[in-house]
């Protein structure tokens, strides 16, 4: 069963001998920690995913999430696995001890995680929780911090994002929610919000909800949105309960999967009486929003790594398992042994693909989360250069996080039901509902599209392009590193053109904007954001076979741990060779300068 959520070889692959986190021990930040501990953590992961989460998966799809007489109920299972989650210390891994947290590193506790996220209808009401209280560390008063904070962190209360409304999703700055301003300094809160992840639920005795609305008066778009803590329960000055606030469930979103979270429609002030404090200063909302946002890009990552993940192990196992038709040199006996279907060329053709997908993105997201933890030791250091290092990929690197892997994910789980033929579409197995939970990625916490304009339009831009030329550097210097060893000079050399490509495509865009042309980045953004996500897949995944190239010197190459890193070097070859190239297809596309795409009338769609 483990090894049907993740494949743990993988894993310890990444952290051991591609990103070394032991080396995290040596900053005085992570000092406390040891190699040992950081096993023991992952062990744990795995044994609770096993044993805990993955069993209540179907089971929460099957009893979602129901709504009684105001009160959201959530699916039975969940109540234990809560109670356990929150015990077994998963809530807050990588937070400050200062705050209730371990102190982990993000990498770690992604490696942790990515054994959780599979059940993402679960793993959303403490994440939600997580993502709202670090607003309140950040840019909560003191007073707020005590109110709030602790018990969120121990997860004895909830949290939201309440940012989405009818006629405002990525125009935010439509938004219509209202905060009036009260005598006591704290005001009441008017307006609907909707698809608001974990909006309510019985796990918890109180929950408190981050909302943006707009202060009476303030003016109209982004720069006048303000964020304000909305508790369902206001809170005493000795820290119990008091009265329910002033707002309403008015339903639970039908989905298409992730049943077992509660996505609420949420109605405050019916009785213009919703009690809220503003958070942060006035007229800043959507900066102090926007640090959740982002922290929330990461976990969907994560999330379109973990399902991609559990798609393909499964698949993987039912290609070993089924029987269907003969051995190719066999064909024309009807007398021929049944074999596996993997031994057929298309279903590996599938799965290797699948296998280099999901094994690229889990190289991006716990690159990008060590880059997180370089980034915070190098500030402990008060080491500039290494701030913006690190900085600046992950800047770069967030977009691509988000977009490629929750749309990658979804690609593989749909390649998964192909493995499985006809039963793969029946709920016979799992691979239907691993779909169904992982379409919702691509669409929330900023749409893709979204995501693809953030990067073309900012991202590659910020600090006039030395993020995306300190991105370039790493690529180039992963290249230089092992084009020498043998059997991978040729897919070296083609991630070094694929570099090439990606650096003159940007030039390209930036050429064209400055010469008036600015609707040709802006048309082929989304085009181009997957096309950077291919190249960057392609430099992790050569990489990887670097390292793989250099442990295989010195061992058995016919041992399990030969056969394994092996196939890390077939993986990355197939991946450059079969899957990078259709970058080209985009540049020429993007290059064409056709905007067909705009030029059409709307009448002739």
């Amino acid at each position: 069963m483990a090894r049907l959520i993740i494949d743990e070889r993988d894993q310890k692959f990444l952290l051991n001998d591609m990103f070394q986190v032991e080396k995290l021990c040596s900053y005085p930040r992570y000092a406390d920690f040891s190699p040992d501990m950081f096993d023991m953590i992952i062990n744990e992961a795995e044994k609770f995913s096993v044993e805990e989460v993955f069993p209540t998966y179907t089971l929460s799809d099957k009893h979602g999430a129901e709504l009684k007489d105001g009160q959201v109920i959530a699916p039975e299972p969940f109540k234990r696995l809560y109670k356990l989650y929150c015990e077994g210390g998963w809530l807050g891994m990588n937070k400050s001890v200062d705050v209730g947290g371990q102190g982990l590193p993000s990498l770690v506790t992604a490696a942790a995680k990515d054994w959780f996220l599979h059940n993402f209808s679960f793993v959303a009401y403490p994440g939600l929780s997580e993502g709202a209280s670090h607003l309140i560390e950040v840019y909560g008063t003191e007073a707020q911090k005590k109110k709030y904070m602790e018990r969120m962190n121990t997860g004895e209360w909830a949290g939201t994002m309440c940012l989405t409304e009818p006629s405002a999703g990525t125009d935010v700055g439509a938004l219509k929610t209202k905060a009036y301003r009260q005598p006591d300094g704290t005001f009441k809160i008017q307006g609907t919000k909707l698809f608001i992840t974990s909006g309510d639920h019985d796990l918890t005795k109180n929950i408190i909800h981050p909302v943006l609305a707009r202060i009476e008066g303030d003016p109209n778009g982004t720069g006048g949105i303000s964020i304000f803590i909305v508790p369902k329960y206001l809170v005493n000055d000795d820290g119990s309960l008091g009265r329910r606030n002033d707002y309403s469930i008015g339903s639970i979103e039908e989905k298409m999967g992730l049943h077992g979270s509660s996505t609420c429609l949420i109605n405050f002030g019916d009785n213009n009486d919703c009690y809220g404090e503003l958070l942060g200063e006035e007229r800043e909302g959507i900066k102090v929003m926007f640090q959740m946002m982002n922290e929330a890009r990461i976990g969907v990552g994560l999330q379109g790594l973990a399902g991609g993940s559990i798609a393909y192990l499964h698949a993987l196992q039912y290609a070993k398992d089924r029987l269907q038709g003969s051995d190719l040199i066999e064909m024309k006996n009807p007398d021929a042994a049944r074999v596996p279907i993997i031994k057929h060329a298309d279903v590996r053709r599938m799965l290797i693909w699948m296998k280099s997908q999901v094994e690229g993105m889990r190289a991006l997201m716990y690159f990008s989360t060590y880059c997180v933890d370089r980034m915070h030791c190098a500030e402990e250091a008060k080491d500039e250069a290494e701030i913006e290092k690190f900085r600046g990929i992950l800047e770069v690197l967030t977009p691509i996080c988000k977009s490629y892997c929750s749309d990658i994910g979804f690609k593989v789980t749909e390649q998964a039901i192909q493995v499985y033929g006809g039963y793969g579409y029946c709920a016979e197995y799992p691979a239907e509902q691993f779909m169904r939970d992982m379409k919702i990625a691509s669409l929330y916490e900023g749409t893709n599209g979204i995501q693809a304009l953030d990067l073309v339009g900012r991202k590659l831009g910020m600090k006039k392009g030395a993020y995306f030329m300190t991105l370039l550097g790493e690529m180039n210097a992963t290249v230089a590193k092992y084009k020498g060893l043998d059997g991978l000079a040729d897919i070296a050399a083609d991630v070094q053109a694929a570099g090439n490509t990606l650096a003159e495509t940007s030039m390209f865009f930036a050429s064209s904007a400055k010469a008036g042309k600015f609707m040709i980045p802006v048309s082929n953004a989304y085009p181009f954001m997957m096309m950077m996500g291919r190249i960057v897949i392609a430099w992790l995944l050569l990489w990887e076979a670097g390292v793989a190239t250099a442990k295989l010197a010195g061992i058995d190459k016919d041992s399990a741990d030969g056969i394994y890193l092996k196939g890390k070097v077939s993986t990355a070859r197939y991946f450059i060779k079969h899957v990078l190239p259709e970058i080209d297809g985009v540049v020429r596309a993007i290059k064409s300068e056709d905007l067909s795409m705009l030029d059409i009338a709307e009448e002739a769609f």
